[in-house]
């Protein structure tokens, strides 16, 4: 989730890419997807036979993309031909290619519209090819159930973005906090972020985040909700469990800290694009941040861990993006030869890895890579434990402009005049929605 562009939950939708996404179900139908070529007809890794592959992707993804598709051209005949699509046209320019069978061969997916694309027919059936893979179990679970529809799997992750709690040493020190521990509740994460407030350092805060944000806010406090033990949505995406009481206790620490001034004040009305910009330049104590970000903390001492509940506990949102081939890819056996790579080690370590990324398989988490940095190896570990919410409607009835979400979190937090049942059973009704 880089600061001006990071699209993987940030981003909210155009009015025109709002129609789009809501008429793919007429111009592309529903039912089952086609199905990739049986792996024990091409062999499990696919064809690498000289054929040129399409694909694309969203500009937040720009860097690892372009990374992976060079590993992958060097090593093999296939040639894949990258397209990278700015995040606010990406949605819209699938919807007229899926809607005039001009898909390219593999397409990139911000993973919250994932099970709204699998259902409408965009992605073919990879069952068959995912379930010869010997590593399957320790593939990202998150990504693989948002891309998973009647017990077919249609998606793999591309790459992952986690939401972790980060810490500034520096600052913590000069609070008299310890800068080896991470606050292990919400409690402590509050406590710590008033004791940095009451350093009175100059443009200096104890935390921030973006209460004008819908993205950024189930990308960061979800987790919280999720430690708990409690969940946010129904298995079946369709109702809203943001009135619990885990949920409940995570408004009213966000309300408190914001009544004690600890929070950085445009936080109310950061609407995603420079949310994290105040921790990137060590003027935050600490917050909720995305991992990819990691290397962007330069010049003080970061400290990671993932995020903890009210009364402990630890979670991450896994976000980012989700790969698979296109109904519309004529080549299904040499597309599926670049995924069965991407998940190799190969790709995941060498490439994503030395790259300083989260790496879609829990075997993998110790790399000798994330070895050098136990903040990586953090960061991998909390990934395998962490989730992804599905549901159809996700992206309407939380990251959308004026989200009935963003009303719940702004009347509990900042307006007092919170009805939680009512602002849930709006959230509720556009999850419904059929």
């Amino acid at each position: 989730m880089r600061n001006a562009s990071r699209g993987s939950i940030l981003r909210t939708l155009t009015a025109a890419a709002a129609v789009v996404l809501l008429g793919l179900a007429t111009a592309c139908g529903s039912g089952a997807a086609p199905s990739a070529p049986d792996p024990a007809a091409v062999g499990p890794n696919g064809l690498d036979d000289g054929t040129t592959l399409t694909l694309w992707t969203r500009a937040p993804l720009e860097k690892q993309a372009k990374l992976l598709v060079e590993a992958y051209n060097a090593a093999h005949t296939n040639k894949v031909e990258l397209t990278v699509v700015p995040n606010d046209d990406y949605v819209a320019k699938v919807g007229a290619a899926a809607g005039a069978g001009s898909l390219p061969d593999l397409f990139a997916a911000d993973i919250v519209y994932v099970p709204s694309w699998v259902r409408q027919g965009l992605f073919q059936d990879i069952s068959a090819s995912i379930d010869r893979l010997p590593f399957k179990t320790s593939i990202n679970k998150g990504h693989m159930a948002a891309g998973t529809f009647e017990n077919r799997a249609h998606v793999l992750p591309f790459v992952l973005d986690l939401s972790m709690l980060f810490w500034n040493k520096d600052l913590f020190r000069e609070a008299g906090l310890d800068p080896e521990k991470a606050p292990a509740t919400l409690a402590e994460y509050a406590a710590a972020a008033k004791a940095v407030q009451a350093l009175g350092k100059p443009d200096t805060y104890g935390t921030a985040t973006g209460l004008n944000c819908g993205g950024c806010l189930v990308f960061t406090w979800f987790p919280s909700i999720w430690a708990a033990g409690a969940p946010v949505i129904s298995p079946d995406g369709g109702t809203s469990l943001l009135d619990s009481p885990a949920a409940t206790e995570v408004y009213q620490v966000w309300r408190d800290l914001w009544a004690a001034g600890a929070v950085l004040p445009s936080s109310r009305d950061e609407a995603g694009p420079t949310w994290t910009a105040g921790f990137t330049e060590g003027k935050v104590g600490l917050m909720f941040y995305p991992a990819t970000l990691l290397s962007s903390t330069q010049g003080f001492d970061v400290g990671v861990a993932g995020i903890p509940g009210p009364d402990g506990g630890r979670s991450t949102f896994v976000g980012g993006d989700g790969i698979g081939i296109s109904k519309d890819s004529t080549k299904a056996a040499q597309a599926w030869n670049f995924l069965d790579w991407l998940l190799s080690e190969q790709a995941q370590v060498e490439v994503l890895g030395k790259n300083r990324d989260v790496v879609s398989r829990s075997d993998l988490a110790g790399n000798r890579y994330a070895a050098q940095d136990p903040r990586l190896v953090a960061i991998n570990e909390v990934a395998s434990g962490g989730e992804t919410p599905v549901a159809t409607n996700f992206q309407q009835a939380f990251n959308a402009t004026n989200s009935p979400w963003l009303t719940l979190v702004r009347n509990a937090v900042l307006d007092g005049g919170a009805d939680l049942p009512k602002d849930n059973a709006e959230i509720t009704a556009v999850l419904s929605q059929q």
